[in-house]
């Protein structure tokens, strides 16, 4: 009776997920608990340190800029790190990030590229490329993704109820391009194509006597030493009231996308997805970071046969920033449910040391029943440092833990 009441209640979260943001539309962020304050908006970093200036100020160096145009700077983020990887094992990773405004930061978001290469002496990489650039006075926004990585990964099967166990490693290299272009409709509300391609070539287990196909009880996507290649068009509404997405500010994200992949294009299936993303952040204080972040997305395939590895799988959204705390692709389903919270404090008033605390949870739908039947909570803590107090990134130390896994997490700028 008691597990009833959790599938009817996350039936019930479904429709609030999809159509709610529809009613905030016409939200700007002076809807908001508190309104960002205007130091905050306009980029004033006075009485404010980042490791950066502390670096400048130990070694003595000082640094001319060059005249630039108002509001045409570039700010420029880079760190080298060491952190665990999927498959077992370290990787170095050198995260290198820019920030930078292509028109008046009052009325234009700012732009941001990453680049995040990660190796190790395995013969084990990742080469993940982001860029999203906001035209002037947000009349455009181009997104792009692009990653080559050669990973294995544990993987146990479709749904949310396999022992810890029973899992297999599988290894394959993979390939991802995607695109979008959004046009401006109303103050905040965009919508455009995209085109996207997922390619994950050499499909095998790391034992060859196991059939994956069998073992994870889906026959798309897992044949043995196979290949699989899906690509094609997605539509894309894009509602964001946030100023800054490396730190955001109090305000509220929305994007649904909707993809189809024909095989009269060349992808091995037919199959179709719909991914919804709705972030809110709710201020407490106008001045320094005391905030609330809510994050939720609900990833299905309608129904339709993808590929086993393009799946909804927790860890592997769009971002791969969801699941602090669990193994990637520790559970699959043809839907994921996913809601997470955390609270964002500074620690120290100059805003150079700041903490959080978050929890997270997700369900996936059952082969059989379709059903959400079980709930996988995690739960952590982090340290935030001030890195670059202009573009506002900051260095993330992240401790997450659920019933079989635990992991430390390195990053630049928030989560989510």
């Amino acid at each position: 009776m008691f597990r009833r009441l959790i599938v009817l209640s996350l039936r019930g979260l479904v429709p609030l997920l999809v159509f709610g943001p529809l009613l905030v539309f016409g939200q700007t962020p002076k809807d908001m608990l508190i309104k960002p304050a205007d130091s905050l908006q306009r980029g004033d970093t006075t009485g404010q340190r980042d490791l950066i200036q502390i670096f400048l100020d130990v070694t003595k160096i000082r640094i001319h800029h060059p005249h630039s145009e108002e509001g045409r700077r570039v700010y420029f983020t880079a760190l080298p790190l060491s952190t665990s990887v999927p498959g077992g094992g370290n990787a170095l990773i050198t995260s290198t990030q820019a920030g930078f405004y292509l028109g008046d930061r009052k009325q234009t978001y700012l732009s941001t590229v990453t680049f995040s290469p990660s190796f190790n002496f395995r013969g084990q990489f990742n080469f993940p490329f982001r860029a999203n650039i906001w035209s002037a006075e947000n009349k455009w926004d181009y997104q792009g993704d692009m990653r080559f990585s050669i990973y294995p990964q544990y993987t146990w099967g479709l749904g949310g109820d396999h022992p810890e166990d029973r899992k297999i490693l599988v290894r394959y290299s993979y390939y991802r391009l995607y695109g979008s272009v959004l046009k401006k409709i109303t103050p905040y509300l965009l919508f455009g194509p995209g085109y996207d391609l997922d390619y994950n070539i050499h499909i095998r287990p790391d034992n060859d006597s196991v059939d994956i196909g069998k073992f994870v009880g889906y026959r798309y996507g897992t044949v043995n030493h196979s290949n699989s290649f899906s690509h094609g068009f997605t539509l894309n509404l894009l509602l964001d009231t946030r100023y800054n997405p490396i730190n955001p500010l109090p305000g509220m994200y929305f994007n649904a996308v909707y993809r189809i992949n024909p095989r009269y294009l060349g992808s091995n299936t037919t199959w179709f997805s719909l991914y919804l993303d709705w972030r809110k952040y709710i201020a407490f204080s106008n001045k320094g970071q005391n905030m609330l972040g809510i994050w939720s997305y609900y990833w299905t395939t309608l129904g339709s046969d993808a590929p086993y590895f393009t799946l909804p799988a927790i860890g592997t959204e769009p971002y791969q920033r969801s699941g602090r705390g669990i193994y990637p692709l520790r559970y699959v389903g043809k839907s994921l449910f996913y809601v997470e919270t955390e609270y964002r404090k500074d620690i120290t008033r100059d805003g150079l040391f700041g903490f959080v605390v978050f929890a997270n949870m997700n369900t996936v739908s059952e082969p059989a029943s379709h059903e959400y039947a079980y709930l996988h909570p995690a739960a952590g803590a982090g340290l935030r440092i001030k890195f670059n107090k202009h573009s506002g990134s900051n260095l993330g130390i992240d401790y997450g833990v659920s019933k079989h896994y635990n992991a430390v997490y390195f990053s630049l700028g928030e989560t989510f």
